[in-house]
């Protein structure tokens, strides 16, 4: 590491937050993945001739629900998004909306009979508060069993669902949303892994943009070594 790499910017952190808060290209970047999502969603019920059976697992923040302004709450506190106080706060208190697209997308997975699961690392003491405001916002299926929160680690919440359920699409803004092999592994792993899993990436598998918090916020850059540079 050195200090050409790892050097941080003022501006840095308000740059990720203004191009995920106000860009238009973020904003047609959601509604791309929401459209995928519903080409998927309908080929796989159709193939499965009903949605009886088949479930959808989707992370809340940043999938769902737009944060950013909680986001540029925290950089004004010098905090970012690790300062858990404030963001437990948001979760019971904050006002959310949701990104375009998802309103349809739930709503048209709940008329097709597919059960909706809302699995998210928000905490488990504010289960309540995550329930009112999914339900505010006027999203289907949102109940105490169906909205799996922080506490078991993601892959086993999966795991539950698959019990009694056929998973045919997953939507989150980390890789570790998708697969437990994500999970704690380093950006080298995670890169390989991404092209290990390519094929699932726009199948069963939605990613969503979120420049402003992830694994990769702390990783070295790498400048050009322009020729004749010092």
């Amino acid at each position: 590491m050195t200090s050409s790499t790892r050097r941080h910017h003022p501006s840095e952190r308000a740059i990720a937050i203004r191009y995920q808060q106000c860009s238009a290209e973020v904003k047609a970047l959601q509604r791309q993945c929401y459209a995928l999502a519903t080409l998927r969603l309908r080929a796989a019920v159709d193939a499965n001739g009903t949605g009886r059976g088949l479930a959808i697992l989707s992370d809340i923040d940043e999938t769902i629900l737009d944060n950013t302004a909680v986001m540029a709450h925290a950089m004004t506190l010098g905090e970012g998004l690790d300062g858990f106080e404030t963001w437990k706060l948001w979760e019971r208190e904050g006002t959310p909306h949701l990104l375009p697209g998802a309103a349809d997308f739930f709503h048209l997975a709940d008329r097709l009979g597919v059960t909706i699961f809302y699995v998210s690392d928000r905490f488990e003491e504010n289960k309540l508060a995550t329930i009112a405001t999914l339900s505010r916002l006027g999203l289907p299926q949102v109940q105490a069993d169906q909205v799996l929160l922080f506490g078991p680690p993601k892959a086993e919440r999966r795991a539950t669902v698959e019990r009694n359920h056929q998973i045919v699409l997953q939507l989150g803004d980390t890789l570790h949303d998708f697969d437990g092999c994500f999970a704690g592994a380093t950006l080298d792993i995670q890169h390989r892994l991404a092209e290990d899993h390519g094929h699932r990436f726009g199948a069963d598998w939605i990613v969503f943009p979120n420049a402003a918090h992830g694994t990769w916020m702390e990783a070295d850059l790498r400048p050009w070594a322009a020729p004749g540079a010092r």
